[in-house]
């Protein structure tokens, strides 16, 4: 990205910060994904498969219903020479990322078969999500948002 877009994302951000659109898209975010992180929780306690696969298909179903307003929201602070580039600096640290847990849910799967891998996501999730909707707590959208 160029200086030029670099400044333009943040004054477009900035300004979204201002007037509430950001937090129009965190309660969005934050709404679907608590359901998605209990489902996740329930999932790990399931006495049985077939309840665990329903309460993780229960999930897929709430938990990326925020993925099509943030890649709109960032495609349209950007300029459309730029979207290239800003599309990969919000993708690819997330895809990056989630090369690490693997690790850890095989670990926690060695010292117990007890879904603590899907117990600890959904709690580490639903904090996060809690953590954002408080941030944004006093941002409201202005008119028309």
């Amino acid at each position: 990205m160029t200086g030029d877009a670099r400044r333009l994302l943040w004054t477009r951000g900035l300004r979204g910060f201002a007037d509430g659109a950001v937090s129009v898209h965190v309660r969005t975010m934050v709404y679907t994904h608590l359901p998605a992180n209990l489902f996740l929780v329930l999932a790990g306690v399931m006495p049985t498969a077939g309840l665990a696969i329903t309460f993780l298909l229960a999930r897929m179903t709430l938990s990326q219903m925020d993925v099509p307003a943030r890649q709109a929201y960032v495609m349209a602070m950007v300029p459309p020479e730029e979207r290239p580039a800003a599309a990969s600096v919000t993708n690819v640290p997330r895809s990056l990322a989630s090369a690490i847990p693997p690790l850890l849910t095989g670990w926690m799967l060695e010292q117990s078969s007890f879904g603590w891998p899907l117990l600890a996501g959904g709690v580490l999730k639903a904090a996060y999500d809690l953590l954002l909707l408080w941030r944004f707590r006093h941002l409201r959208p202005a008119e028309g948002v």
